[in-house]
């Protein structure tokens, strides 16, 4: 079964998504806490970072478990970057575009000619 949302399911589809939920205990739980992850990043809701840990910690199997750990070792960041709009990505396709031309140029040319690349790009 691809990734269907719930609603859409046929009654006998949805019948059977229950005897697999129900055969596999704990496939389900990883499903359900990986889904409250997908939800807190899909609509911004950072805030809820911290009740989404709590139970993911002791439910989920190790690679979940370290995964919330390691959110929670830098809480406010991670909360504010699931929650702000603001992002770093022009930053870094800045950062990455210089490092390009930094490796094609070097040992070729001059920081001054590096320089006047970067600023005249586009």
């Amino acid at each position: 079964m691809d990734h269907t949302a719930r609603e859409t399911l046929t009654e006998s589809q949805d019948g059977r998504l229950l005897q697999v939920r129900l055969a596999f205990l704990d496939i389900t739980r990883v499903c359900d806490v990986a889904r409250g992850f997908a939800d807190i990043v899909r609509h911004r809701r950072g805030y809820l970072l911290l009740e989404w840990i709590r139970p993911a910690e002791p439910e989920a199997p190790k690679p979940m478990k370290g995964f919330a750990v390691f959110l929670g070792q830098d809480l406010d960041a991670v909360t504010a970057g699931l929650t702000l709009p603001w992002r770093s990505g022009t930053a870094e396709g800045n950062v990455n575009r210089v490092k390009i031309l930094k490796r094609a140029m070097y040992g070729r040319a001059s920081f001054a000619l590096l320089r006047t690349r970067i600023l005249t790009q586009p």
